[in-house]
């Protein structure tokens, strides 16, 4: 029997857009993953500085996001546990039942782990798909080649092509009533219009 291959996409997506959607597509694609994982922070406490869309929302738009897509799966792990939630807890109940586990993530993040909690769980648990924007060089940081011996040898890199987009400019351009082009899937973008989201 073929051992089944996920990918877990985590992350506020405070809305999800189609970055989110591309980095996933290509984590799929390039490792050969069975399905997606779509895994909404619950209380993202590495946001605590700002105002961060309610969890149960949060999890209806990334349910819009994934809907038409039918290799991936949204998860709520981490909307229905209290308290902060840590990926290197979710990811240890998720990949408890088997399988090959990745945690997909850009390179910003990986030079960010070092000051995520136990990284080094994180990373027993599950390989890294860490995607870059050619012609950026694929290096680890130094300072998460410390935190975390032997790290690159967790490592699977990911060619992405670059999409400029993010949630927080796109919650700016929506609370000016300026246009978001085609970065929201209309699913999404349908449901923050139906919710009134982000409005200034």
């Amino acid at each position: 029997m073929a051992i089944v291959r996920v990918g877990v996409l985590g992350g506020t997506f405070d809305p999800p857009h189609l970055g989110h959607l591309r980095l996933a597509e290509a984590a799929r694609d390039q490792l050969r993953l069975d399905r997606v994982i779509f895994m909404p922070a619950g209380d993202p406490y590495r946001k605590a500085a700002r105002a961060v869309t309610p969890a149960a929302v949060r999890l209806a738009l990334v349910r819009a996001a994934a809907a038409d897509l039918p290799w991936a799966e949204v998860s709520d792990i981490e909307v229905e546990r209290a308290g902060p939630t840590y990926t290197d807890e979710t990811l240890s109940v998720l990949a408890r039942d088997g399988g090959e586990w990745w945690f997909i993530i850009g390179a910003d993040v990986l030079a960010d782990l070092p000051h995520w909690r136990d990284p080094q769980r994180l990373v027993a648990v599950a390989r890294l798909a860490v995607a870059v924007r050619p012609p950026a060089p694929r290096l680890v940081p130094r300072e998460a080649a410390r935190a975390v011996p032997g790290i690159e040898d967790r490592i699977d890199w990911l060619d992405m092509q670059p999409v400029d987009v993010s949630s927080t400019e796109l919650r700016r351009r929506i609370a000016m009533g300026e246009s978001t082009g085609s970065w929201l899937p209309p699913r999404v973008r349908a449901l923050i219009e139906e919710l009134g989201l982000y409005r200034a």
